[in-house]
């Protein structure tokens, strides 16, 4: 199965426009899709994407998906494994580093001073 993504050479992002907030996240997370498209019905594809969290902000349960997934911690704080009301957990800075295989539960996630991720979601070829 091809790759969906495009040939892109270096270009400036537009970091103040193309953000969205992710089905199932609250509204302080938001993402900015750079490249391809995840099908999550039919599994395939891949995308990457930057995610970013305002200051304070906390999902309350662990997340599991069956696709693989690699996360950089670009900028601010990440906390994982905060509990339901954001309390507790690991706590990573920048230059941190994460691949996970499918099914892996993750998570939950804070972060106290907001934070700027890079991440690339992606199936197995079949």
């Amino acid at each position: 199965m091809p790759i969906n993504k495009l040939h892109d050479e270096f270009h400036t992002l537009d970091m103040n426009s193309g953000w969205e907030v992710p089905a199932g996240y609250p509204s302080g997370i938001q993402q900015k899709i750079l490249s391809g498209a995840l099908d999550e019905v039919n599994k395939h594809g891949s995308r990457t994407r930057l995610l970013r969290f305002d200051a304070g902000v906390y999902t309350t349960q662990p997340f599991v998906h069956e696709y693989w997934e690699e996360v950089f911690l670009v900028s601010g704080d990440l906390t994982v494994g905060n509990d339901g009301k954001g309390q507790g957990g690991d706590s990573y800075a920048p230059f941190t580093y994460a691949c996970r295989p499918p099914g892996a539960f993750h998570g939950p996630f804070r972060s106290d001073k907001g934070c700027l991720l890079l991440e690339i979601h992606y199936y197995d070829p079949t």
